[in-house]
This record gives structure tokens, sequence and C-alpha cells, in this order.
């Protein structure tokens, strides 16, 4: 089984914590992987890393050997494909420069197109810069919508997770799904509604279930309230009386374990503690800051509702500490482990 990294913005960190958690990425889950990605960029990115690996290029992922016939030493060789343009070379690091928003959505691109065409299992990306992607003319929010119009799918969803540890009591781990994505505060109330909230409830409950595996138990769902005190039954506002209530009835009764909606400062505790296996949050900040003051350096993006697997860091490309040597890989490692069990899973 091989899965495929994507590189990121090369001007990010994506590159550095790439090769950092190579090693133990395959020392752990005992799969080969390749880069979509530049060659010469990783190979500085090794260099910065004080690592010994040999950054190899490849025109396609049907000449990496299989894991039998590889050639194993004390030199790490890490295969990629070349993507984007060649002058992203010369991009200067912790800049945003149209010419790293191309080659990184040129290996998203390709990367997509392989895990669809079954020449890889999964699809792990490190961050991108937004600004940088839509400077190069592709004019998406993020890499969701990215891998949702690619693939062809108009019910997807962007989740975190977490799994088991960092105080998270259930053996599952712990998952929170978005109603709305990459947005203005103004617009979600518009996109909150109870076809929204039903379809991303049933999204988590399908993720959770591959997750929680053989055991025989429903996973177990809160849902958040859009407004303080969950409305305070109409004196807040009346979204959780006339959209969250509603689209949770529905979903208990298509057969859903299910409940709330619930205030949002504090259904993360109850999670936190196992009362729950995964959340329903309404927008992206009030699911993203709780999870990620659980485990900043473990949870793991992921895109639901598409006919491949993708992982992703839950972090940016943090320009300030881009090629400094110092980023944390923690992130990239769970990820490539989570892409690995989604793909063995199937």
């Amino acid at each position: 089984m091989i899965l495929g990294i994507t590189m990121g913005d090369a001007a990010g960190i994506g590159p550095e914590i790439i090769v950092g958690a190579w090693r133990e990425m395959i020392r752990q889950t005992q799969v080969q992987a390749v880069v979509y990605g530049h060659p010469e960029i990783l190979q500085r990115a090794a260099l910065l890393r004080h690592t010994n690996a040999v950054i190899t290029e490849i025109q396609s992922v049907d000449e990496i050997l299989p894991k039998g016939e590889a050639s194993f030493s004390d030199v790490l060789t890490i295969p990629c494909i070349r993507c984007g343009v060649e002058s992203v070379t010369q991009v200067p690091c912790g800049t945003v420069d149209a010419r790293s928003g191309d080659a990184a959505y040129q290996a998203i691109i390709r990367a997509i197109d392989d895990a669809k065409a079954g020449m890889i299992a999964a699809v792990v990306t490190a961050p991108i810069h937004k600004n940088a992607i839509n400077l190069a003319g592709y004019h998406y929010p993020g890499h969701t919508e990215i891998f949702a119009e690619r693939c062809g799918v108009d019910d997807f969803a962007m989740m975190l997770y977490l799994g088991c540890g960092d105080n998270i009591c259930s053996k599952d781990g712990l998952a929170v799904v978005h109603v709305t994505l990459h947005t203005a505060m103004k617009n979600i109330f518009g996109q909150i509604t109870i076809e929204s909230v039903l379809a991303k409830a049933k999204l988590i409950n399908d993720f959770m279930q591959r997750m929680i595996g053989l055991s025989g138990r429903q996973p177990r769902i809160g849902v958040c309230s859009l407004n303080p005190h969950a409305g305070e039954d109409g004196l807040f506002g009346t979204e959780e009386m006339h959209i969250i209530r509603p689209a949770v009835q529905q979903a208990v009764a298509v057969g859903l374990n299910i409940a709330g909606p619930f205030p949002a400062d504090a259904i993360m505790v109850d999670a936190q503690k196992g009362m729950f296996d995964a959340v329903v949050a309404m927008f992206h900040d009030q699911g993203h800051i709780a999870l990620k003051l659980l485990g900043m350096h473990r949870a793991v993006n992921m895109t639901l509702g598409l006919p491949i697997i993708r992982t992703s860091v839950a972090h940016g490309t943090a320009f300030d500490k881009a090629w400094q040597g110092i980023a944390e890989t923690g992130s990239m490692l769970e990820a490539f482990r989570v892409a690995t069990k989604l793909a063995l899973s199937r």
C-alpha cells in the first residue's frame, strides 16, 4: 500500500515536517509513501532537519518498488513526483507567492487524480497558503473545496479528529465536524439550515462507525448550539429552536444516536470526558479552538464525503517558523497514521 503526501506551500513548514516525520511515519505504519512536490525543495528541507534522507525523483507511482523488493539502509529514500513551476525553488521562505501557490495546487490535483485511479490509497496534505493559491489563479478557500470539486461531490464536510490520549477519554478518539467552512462570520447564519446540520451529522456518524469498528455500538454525537446558552429559549436567538433542534430530531428519526443542541462552551468538556465520540460544530472556530486546545500537535484535519481518503495536518503554513528547523511534526505523523488506518479499513 502506498500513501501520497502533498508538499504544501514551499515557503512554509510543509517540506520540513514531511522529511522530519518520514522515518517515524514509515516505521509506525509499515507502508510506503510518495511526495508530490519539488525534489530540490525537499532536499533542502532534509539538510535543514539534519536527516540523511535522499530525495529521489520519479515520474509515476508505478516506479516505487514493492516493499519486499526495496533496498533499505540507514539512508532514507523519499520518492518525489515533481509538480508545479520550476521557479518555485526561487520563492523566499515565509512569503506569499503565486509560484508556491501554483506548485501546491498542482501537487494536490496530481495526488487526487492518482488516488481516484487507485494508484495511492490515501492523500495526506501539508499546509497550503490560501492567498498564494488564489494569487496563482485558483480561487478556493482551502483544501476541502479543492478536493470536493475535483472528486465531484456536493455533500462533504471538514472535520478535525483527535485520537485517544491528550485527555481524550474515549478510546476511539474525538471528532468535530463543521456545518459551515471557510467563510466570513456574517455569512454563517444563512448557511446553517436543517438540511446542512443533518447532512454533517450523517457524515460524522459514518466516519466514527469506521473508527469504532466492529464493537457494534453506535457513535454518540453531540450538537453545538449557535447562540450563547443555546439561545436561552429564544432570548439570545431562535436558531436552536427553529433549525438545530429540528435537525437533531430528524437525525434521531433516521437512527442516529445524537443529542442537542448544547451550549458550545460546555459540550466539549463533556466530549473530552467521553460522553460523546463526535461533536457537530456550527462554524470553524467553534470546533477548531476547542479541539486544538485539547491536542494541537496531534489533531488531524479530514474531508468527509469523498470517494478517496484525505487527511491533513491541523495547522497552517507557519511562515513565522518556516525554514528554521523547529516546526512540530506531530500532526503530520498523526495524519499519516490515521490515513493508514482508514485505508486498511477499506
